[in-house]
């Protein structure tokens, strides 16, 4: 049996270090090719990293927590020889592999000592973003959750453990006590490992993509000079297009028509309009991009907020662009991302309605030069040009934009054409 060094991978060009967020398996164990091994956070992205060979794990040289260089070992699984090496993820180690430095402590001793128990803070339960985003698929609340045993390390429930009590969800009332407990006392939201209580405070320490988020924000709000405009947009008559084609829709294509594949839409057919907001700043050089790369806020449980990009969106129809958002949505939300799904964004949309918010002004991705957020749609008392009453359903648009090169004219022209565009498509005829 070959020995086979797992290596740190590199998760993009800039990429110099990774941080195991996560074992899966532990030492002695053995995993399948492509069964999820470890979880790492880069400052872009968080991942999930599969296995490239079938075997028996001999030795996990870090434990979590640690932030490895590129390409450095960080694990040794015997191979069965019955499995292909993915190479670039893997390479023969010597028959007697090196012990690990002082500075990279084993982590198998440490998995193979009893698990403690549960970390648990007055009521307070650390999940992982992906058990999150896994539970809330599965429609089980925070209270339920609480309610499931963990096997995973500190008691912690992983994913398979959720997937146990998923498929016997209703064959068995065992979890009913303990969820009946939780809804008694609502936990509170969950919060990051690794923080410290001191009387009444509580001292988290950021993750790495929480840090990188950080950095960039201030950046952007030193770099742009940020300037908003607002206007409301009559969304009446896609309302009604949506409840009468959703279900059709769902059928059709496996997943939901959502209001932001039309928002989307109608950004692309404004950034057409009006190319200088498709552009960023180079020194004293106005670049504009002739491709239409556009970036969608997607929310991930636990992480803040990722900006997947939709590729050539200026050559996609509508149901073009729902297909590639719910693909890159779903990626995000099981640590699928690749860094070719996040760069290269030319200009960026982020849907706060769907936190029932009224409208926000968010901050500028750099090197882009504009944003555009909506709010939650609601119902309003409309004059209309008549002077009649009517009920409609209303929703606020913001576009951020960079003052530099974009000034209120034409910010303000290109938020007309997007409210002109939602307001007047035809939706039949878009799919």
């Amino acid at each position: 049996m070959a020995r086979i060094e797992i290596v740190m991978p590199q998760m993009g060009e800039s990429i110099t270090t990774g941080t195991i967020t996560k074992w899966h398996k532990a030492a002695g164990e053995t995993i399948e090719l492509d069964a999820t091994l470890f979880e790492i956070s880069t400052d872009k992205v968080e991942s999930e990293i599969p296995s490239p060979v079938k075997g028996k794990i001999v030795e996990l040289l870090y434990p979590e927590g640690t932030t490895v260089d590129v390409g450095r070992p960080i694990a040794i699984i015997e191979d069965d020889m019955n499995a292909a090496v993915s190479a670039p993820a893997a390479k023969a180690a010597p028959a007697a592999a090196p012990a690990a430095k002082s500075e990279a402590p084993v982590a198998a001793k440490a998995a193979a000592a009893p698990a403690p128990a549960p970390i648990e803070d007055a009521g307070r339960r650390f999940y992982t973003p992906l058990v999150k985003a896994l539970a809330q698929e599965a429609g089980i609340p925070m209270s339920e959750l609480a309610g499931i045993k963990g096997t995973g390390a500190a008691g912690r429930v992983n994913k398979e453990d959720l997937e146990a009590y998923i498929a016997g969800r209703g064959k068995s009332t065992s979890a009913a006590p303990a969820a009946t407990a939780a809804k008694a006392a609502p936990a509170p939201s969950a919060v990051p490992a690794g923080g410290t209580t001191v009387g009444r405070t509580e001292v988290i320490p950021m993750d790495n993509m929480r840090k990188a988020i950080a950095k960039n924000m201030v950046l952007s709000k030193q770099t742009s000079p940020h300037v908003n405009s607002v206007d409301e947009i009559d969304m009446t008559n896609l309302v009604k297009f949506r409840e009468k084609f959703k279900n059709d829709f769902k059928k059709r294509e496996g997943f939901n028509l959502t209001y932001s594949h039309f928002i989307l839409y109608a950004i692309v057919q404004a950034l057409k309009e009006n190319p200088m907001v498709n552009g960023s700043v180079d020194g004293d050089n106005i670049v504009i991009k002739k491709d239409i790369h556009l970036g969608c806020a997607v929310s991930v449980p636990g992480n803040g907020l990722v900006v997947p990009v939709i590729k050539y969106a200026g050559d996609l129809n509508l149901t073009g662009i729902a297909r590639q958002l719910d693909t890159l949505a779903n990626k995000a939300r099981t640590k699928k991302l690749t860094m070719d799904d996040l760069s290269g964004g030319t200009y960026t949309f982020t849907n706060n309605g769907s936190f029932g918010v009224l409208f926000a002004t968010p901050v500028i991705l750099q090197p882009q030069v504009g944003i555009f957020a909506t709010g939650v749609i609601k119902k309003r008392i409309m004059i209309q040009e008549d002077d009649s009453m009517a009920i409609r359903s209303m929703m606020y648009g913001t576009h951020t934009y960079d003052h530099r090169i974009i000034d209120g004219e034409m910010g303000s022209k290109f938020l007309a054409s997007v409210k002109h565009h939602l307001e007047n498509m035809n939706p039949e005829a878009l799919f």
